[in-house]
């Protein structure tokens, strides 16, 4: 296949970046700047945008030397760096935005056109001049690039020529005074840095290029920066020659007055009509570009991917700009448009130094050629948002409203690429420094972080399960699900991508789901809880559902007893696979003299519950079984003072036994026999007695609903309950 005409440093990136820079606005609006922002006003404005313009040109030099860089320029970066959603939503801000400036450009220079050649100045008459200027250079893009790229030399050489013309011309203008600052009547200066801010945008019309580029690695850091630097001291020596050389009230009234004071006029008109030409023609040779490879990546419409000629020039997407710069064009205010494009590129460039700051900062693979602090990214994220908040917020919410609905389409259209975005280093990063935080703090008794391993079986009712243990662990606490494959002979282990399950309901609850081969369920489970986890998230509860049948045997025993050596929180969940959870309205928390941590966990339970969507509604009771004839007014006092942190009403229920001594499960049958979700405490009890226990356990259940067995580790305190009797 042949391959196209390739571009240097010089032609590709500096000769359409500082032809943009040097444009319309330098020529017919830095005097109306200087001439309402004062001398010092200028130039804070210069430098103020420049520094978004610096930070904004470092970063994506930056991330150019670090990644293989293709057509389309920032889009490119963007994309490969943050992902298409962000790439994209950004892509297409962008790519209208360099459309519109096209627009501003051929404004302008229709502006100054039928001034010098005495044609009609109405707005009208400038649409006219500017739409068949846009049709003059579509048509020349059109023929070739190749052309357009060496027209720019011409122009450069003539807007050279225009500046030696106005530094060396004499003024009839000569202020009294200079004025430093901004005088009364003067237009304010946020609305005169939005309608400069243009002027300092064109460094991104080479990077646009970047397809049509030899090195692109080398090229645009050398050429972006370059131009950058060279526009920036221009415009700092004419806004201080404007000053001392022409009354302030002149410039705020006369768009043409570089050519008045120039020594040769028609230079000045040249260098005028070129550079705007220039810009414009740089707009649609970049531009297009944009889209093309958007829509390469899927992003936008396939029929813009297609090109002509060996360099595949983007002809349908240069038909598209063609239709939204005639759009800008027929808007016809010069600095209504210059205002537009502001916001289109301040929140480009906030994105662009975004990237490059959470590339530096999380990502370990990110390794460019072209290396600078990351704080000059953050620097240019922060002042590209401040400016726009002062400038108009309105129009901030409206881009950032406009980019958010472009990012949530992106994502639901589920564009990927074969590479990875920054978000993933970002993570890992912020969870490697969390972990550390936590790990480094001393492990005190404090309020729970539910870090659950649950153990849900399989069945047609394991869902319940699973939402009851999330439920449980609350919106900030972790459940890892493990299905446990029964292989007694074991001999190869799953594979570590094996091992993770993805489930359309573990996603939907945001549940973790594991399968591992066991050779036993029960070492299986006790291995899981010795091992799983790592330091700052260690697991601290095991849940499971209730093991009938299982009274007698050794091993589930043995099991059990390592997991309070353990010290886990034991939760185990009883189904009732006819009423399953009732209608979510009732939960009955059952507490006794021997459950003083019990009694902890379940509010941490209960807290956990109330803050569950599917059970907003639920009437909650404290059951408390009074078996030494303690005053009732005493424990509904005390228990009201323990339940109020959970801020909801909690009926206090306080049922006296201490004259009939009745079983503790046969009041707990007579009270919750029609309790949506029962909570219970499960007591310390020696090991020969645990047949005892489950069989005591299993009768209580065929009376009752859904229930919940829970056993607190020693993290949790003993409540402050001094008529509990602590004996066993």
């Amino acid at each position: 296949m042949a391959v196209g005409k390739k571009f240097g440093t010089f032609a590709g990136v500096f000769t359409p970046s500082i032809l943009t820079i040097l444009g319309v606005i330098m020529y017919m609006r830095l005097g109306w700047v200087v001439g309402n922002a004062g001398l010092i006003g200028a130039i804070m404005i210069i430098i103020l945008a420049h520094v978004i313009a610096v930070s904004t040109g470092l970063s994506v030099s930056s991330v150019a030397t670090d990644k293989k860089i293709g057509a389309g320029g920032v889009y490119y970066v963007l994309s490969r760096s943050m992902g298409i959603p962000i790439g994209g939503s950004i892509g297409i801000t962008l790519y209208i935005g360099t459309a519109f400036s096209i627009a501003l450009y051929l404004i302008g220079f229709a502006e100054s056109f039928n001034n010098y050649l005495g044609f009609g100045t109405s707005i009208n008459d400038i649409r006219l001049t500017g739409s068949i200027a846009l049709i003059t250079l579509t048509s020349l893009a059109l023929i070739s690039t190749s052309v357009a790229i060496k027209a720019q030399f011409f122009i450069l050489a003539a807007i050279l020529f225009s500046l030696v013309s106005v530094f060396f011309g004499n003024s009839s203008f000569q202020p009294e005074t200079v004025e430093m600052f901004s005088t009364e009547g003067a237009v304010p200066l946020e609305v005169v840095f939005a309608v400069f801010f243009p002027a300092v945008t064109g460094f991104t019309a080479g990077i646009a290029m970047s397809g049509d580029l030899k090195d692109p690695k080398s090229s645009i850091p050398k050429g972006t920066l370059l131009a950058i630097g060279v526009g920036l001291i221009i415009y700092l020596f004419l806004a201080i020659f404007l000053a001392y050389n022409i009354d302030s009230e002149v410039l705020k009234t006369d768009y043409n007055v570089l050519m008045k004071v120039a020594l040769f006029a028609p230079a000045v008109i040249a260098g005028i009509w070129g550079a705007t030409l220039s810009s414009a023609l740089g707009g649609i040779l970049g531009g297009p570009r944009i889209l093309q490879a958007m829509s390469v990546d899927k992003v936008t419409p396939k029929i813009f991917r297609k090109g002509k000629g060996v360099n595949n020039e983007p002809v349908n997407a240069l038909f598209l700009v063609f239709l939204i710069a005639e759009a800008g064009i027929l808007i016809g205010e010069l600095d209504v448009i210059a205002r537009i494009v502001s916001m289109f590129y301040l929140t480009a460039y906030g994105f662009i130094n975004i990237s490059y700051f959470l590339e530096s900062w999380a990502n370990p693979d990110f390794q460019p050629t072209f290396k600078i602090k990351s704080w000059i990214g953050l620097l240019g994220f922060m002042a590209c948002f401040a400016v726009m908040f002062k400038l108009d917020t309105i129009a901030m919410v409206g881009a950032f409203a406009i980019i958010a609905g472009l990012y949530f389409w992106l994502q639901r259209k589920e564009v990927k690429l074969q590479s990875n975005d920054v978000w993933r280093s970002v993570w890992e990063n912020v969870v490697n420094k969390g972990l550390k935080k936590i790990d480094a703090e001393i492990d005190e008794k404090s309020n729970w972080n539910p870090n659950i391993i649950l153990f849900s079986g399989e069945s047609k009712h394991q869902k319940y399960l699973l939402q009851l243990g999330k439920t449980v662990a609350g919106r900030t606490g972790i459940v890892t699900n493990f299905k446990l494959i029964l292989d007694k002979k074991n001999n190869k282990p799953l594979k570590k991508t094996e091992q993770v399950v993805r489930d359309e309901l573990f996603e939907d609850l945001g549940i973790f789901g594991r399968q591992i081969r066991v050779s036993n369920i029960y070492e299986g489970i006790t291995n899981i809880a010795m091992t799983y986890g790592f330091s700052g998230v260690e697991p601290n509860t095991i849940m499971m559902g209730w093991p009938k049948g299982l009274e007698n045997s050794i091993e589930y025993s043995k099991m059990t007893q390592t997991l309070l050596y353990l010290d886990y929180n034991l939760l185990y969940l009883d189904f009732d696979r006819k009423q399953k959870f009732g209608k979510y309205k009732t939960v009955d928390f059952w507490w006794r003299e021997t459950d003083s941590k019990n009694a902890e966990m379940m509010l941490n339970i209960a807290r956990f519950i109330i803050a569950s969507p599917r059970w907003n509604n639920t009437n909650m009771r404290v059951l408390f079984v009074n078996n030494n004839n303690v005053d009732r007014e005493l424990i509904h006092s005390k228990i009201h003072k323990l339940v109020e942190d959970l801020r909801v009403i909690v009926e206090i229920t306080i049922i006296n036994n201490a004259v009939e001594q009745k079983p503790f499960y046969d009041i707990i049958e007579e009270y919750s026999e029609k309790t949506d979700l029962t909570v219970v405490g499960i007591p310390n009890y020696k090991t020969e007695k645990q047949a005892q226990f489950v069989l005591k356990t299993n009768h209580l259940f065929e009376t009752i609903g859904s229930t919940l067995l829970v056993k607190a580790s020693n993290n949790f305190n003993v409540l402050d309950l001094d008529f509990i009797n602590n004996e066993l």
